[in-house]
């Protein structure tokens, strides 16, 4: 569990055991209390220093409540970048915006994320995850709703920035969120809010342009319409203002917690919790902060990770930005070509919640690394030899291919053993990867532009997929990043 989110210790034990049989979630166990604790208040007594938790079933409710917050934050992680790619061109004219700012506008979403990403952790734990992934739906909600209003195309290019600092922030701390509350379902969980981005990003792509026609045609009506999804995905992480964490009871997996009850005081690795003996009259043991100064750069798992994530990156990032191009080229038409997109990215929803639950249970993820590259690769060769002819089969493949995304989500929350290390490490590998995936959108439209094919496009794009694969079965070994900072390598 997080152990920068160290909660209010000034509790008397029967305070805190009764919190922590309110907040448990169903099918999680509390501990046992001692013989001391018997004469404590039944659950749901509500104590002067229980700061406001209320009655027993108003913290559990809000912890059923969690799930829908991790969903409607998920869609909203998105539609900001595809429903722009949408209509870009009815934007380009009604702004006046030459095809340099055009250009750079579908590199901002990585430069964003790159940038804002990396403060993710320290707001986390200054206010709390769940304050800041509130104040980024917020943000979202904000951009989204001013940036057709702005008149100018740098009005248009601040209120993007600002929709995308918020999605920056949902992006590094939505494993920490999991990681958080859900310790011993992190690949069900993860597949969960994996497959809500997924829909979120296809929905989108798919619904804007309909939908600007039926609002008459006018392009801020299609894009102001996604401020109110964001609008209502601030709404269930209201409740979650503040959150410092959860009772040690509750942060360790079942079968995990009976040998740490166990341990003598004192025990523990480094950087985990140590629960110690809960003795008549006396406080909990306080948690163990995690190993200080974690060096992430100096695990190789990190590194590996962030490069994996930044080549996953720069292929979705292409293929949102240039694939319906690719199959206007060979023939097919345009609403056609962007069905065909809609269908790459409609394919996450089933695989991006399959994956995960599949990865957490092998103790290596390297076989599904490779599958999925092997993917892309018959998808891009078919795009060279018959993109026409095979348009169908190649998107299905290239839908599978663009689930590296959720796999990389999933192994951040498996690489590092603790809260404070999967903060850090999600931080480190998504503003690292979204540098990573920077050039390539641009480097694919100059290869385009000169060469008048997409011969050498494709070829590059087939050659990412070498170094993705490769820096994916190295970020798939069972190891943490605690480990390795702590022995150098």
């Amino acid at each position: 569990m997080m152990g920068f989110m160290a909660g209010k210790e000034s509790r008397t034990t029967a305070s805190t055991t009764a919190c922590a049989t309110a907040s448990a979630p169903e099918g999680t166990e509390t501990r046992e209390r001692t013989a001391g604790d018997t004469d404590g208040p039944e659950p749901g007594h509500r104590e002067a220093g229980d700061r406001g938790t209320g009655r027993s079933g108003t913290r559990a409710w809000t912890v059923r409540l969690l799930p829908v917050g991790i969903v409607l934050a998920a869609l909203n992680l998105r539609p900001a970048i595809t429903s722009l790619g949408a209509l870009l061109e009815e934007v380009r004219t009604g702004l006046g915006m030459s095809g340099t700012v055009a250009g750079l506008l579908t590199s901002l979403p990585a430069l964003c994320f790159a940038v804002f990403g990396v403060t993710a952790p320290r707001l986390a734990r200054r206010l709390g995850p769940g304050t800041v992934v509130c104040a980024g739906m917020a943000a979202i909600g904000a951009g989204l709703l001013i940036r057709p209003f702005t008149g100018s195309t740098t009005g248009f290019v601040a209120a993007s920035a600002l929709a995308l600092m918020g999605i920056a922030v949902g992006n590094v701390l939505m494993p920490v969120i999991v990681k958080q509350w859900f310790p011993d379902r992190v690949g069900s969980m993860t597949g969960l809010y994996s497959m809500a981005l997924a829909l979120g990003t296809a929905l989108a792509a798919a619904v804007t342009v309909p939908a600007t026609e039926a609002l008459g045609g006018n392009w801020e009506s299609g894009l102001v319409l996604w401020a109110g999804l964001a609008v209502a995905a601030v709404l269930p992480w209201l409740l979650f203002l503040g959150e410092r964490g959860r009772a040690p009871a509750e942060r360790t997996p079942a079968r995990e917690r009976h040998r740490e009850e166990r341990r003598t005081p004192g025990e523990g690795t480094p950087g985990e919790e140590t629960p110690g003996e809960r003795l008549p009259g006396r406080h909990p043991a306080r948690k163990r902060a995690p190993a200080p100064g974690l060096r992430i750069t100096r695990s190789r798992t990190a590194w590996a990770l962030a490069v994996f994530f930044g080549l996953q990156a720069t292929a979705a990032y292409i293929t949102m930005g240039w694939m319906p191009q690719i199959f206007r080229d060979a023939g097919v038409p345009a609403s056609t070509a962007g069905l065909l997109l809609a269908l790459i990215m409609v394919m996450g929803v089933p695989l991006a919640f399959v994956i995960p639950r599949v990865a957490a249970r092998l103790p290596r993820q390297g076989p599904i690394v490779v599958v999925l590259g092997v993917s892309g690769l018959t998808g891009y060769a078919g795009l060279y030899f018959a993109p026409a002819a095979g348009a169908l089969v190649w998107a299905l493949l290239l839908g599978v291919a663009n689930c590296a995304f959720p796999l990389a989500l999933t192994m951040v929350g498996m690489r590092a053993r603790s809260g404070a290390g999967v903060a850090e490490l999600s931080a480190f590998a998504q503003s690292t990867g979204y540098l990573i995936s920077l050039p390539g959108p641009l480097l694919v439209g100059v290869l385009y532009q000169h060469s008048g094919g997409w011969g050498l496009p494709l070829a590059l794009m087939s050659a990412l997929l070498i170094p993705q694969m490769a820096a994916g079965v190295l970020a798939g070994r069972a190891r943490t990043v605690e480990e390795e900072a702590a022995a150098g390598h």
